[in-house]
């Protein structure tokens, strides 16, 4: 599973012209499931997001996590997170997940988060046609994928 974390001021996703979500300060997370993901990638990822120290703090370090500035966490899926680009222009997406394994995986990923930080997270509409709005913070943004951990 690949995640692309962003600190934002502010995120929403709208669907169909209908905004469905927002956040204000916190982490956008686009959330990309590959065939073979499991439990274990979902506890580990969840784990790491919630744990993040990158806000900053009154020295303007960052030291902080999401939890600790009381921001919130907006997660959406994201199947091209899963591209493989080595050959050719056009991206194969082989490795996503197929949907009815990837929308489990998702939304385990966005009830364990919610679990760890305490409250609810929001969340897009698996497979939907989404229009993601943000703004980036930092910008911050920062690529963690639980195929290459390290402990």
């Amino acid at each position: 599973m690949r995640l692309l974390i962003q600190r934002v001021l502010s995120a929403s996703v709208t669907i169909g012209g209908v905004q469905h979500t927002k956040i204000g300060k916190g982490l956008l997370i686009l959330a990309g499931v590959e065939e073979g993901d499991t439990e274990e990638d979902v506890e580990y990822l969840a784990g790491k997001v919630v744990k993040m120290r990158i806000f900053s703090d009154e020295n303007g370090l960052m030291n902080l996590s999401v939890g600790d500035i009381d921001g919130d966490i907006l997660v959406v899926s994201q199947f091209t997170l899963m591209a493989q680009t080595a050959k050719g222009n056009r991206p194969s997406f082989i490795r996503a997940a197929r949907p009815e394994t990837g929308e489990k995986i998702y939304e385990k990923l966005c009830d364990r988060i919610g679990d760890i930080f305490g409250k609810r997270c929001k969340k897009g509409i698996f497979g939907a046609d989404m229009l993601v709005s943000i703004e980036n913070n930092g910008p911050v943004t920062i690529w963690v994928d639980s195929k290459q951990k390290t402990y």
